[in-house]
């Protein structure tokens, strides 16, 4: 079973809302696009790139 992930789909489902900007994680910085009203905004197309390698993985256990 293959389900692709849409760019928009990930927007509309709010996946690229992240912490606020005083709480967040170093390690993450290189997966952060931008902030806005004080909230990092993740990059989806990195989202969704981790999101594909980890379905690879499942299936490969599968």
């Amino acid at each position: 079973m293959t389900t692709k992930v849409s760019l928009k789909e990930l927007v509309s489902a709010g996946a690229h809302f992240g912490h606020q900007v005083k709480r967040w994680n170093p390690k993450m910085a290189p997966y952060i696009y931008g902030e806005k009203d004080g909230v990092h905004i993740f990059d989806l197309t990195k989202t969704k790139e981790k999101l594909e390698d980890q379905k690879r993985v499942r299936q490969f256990f599968l």
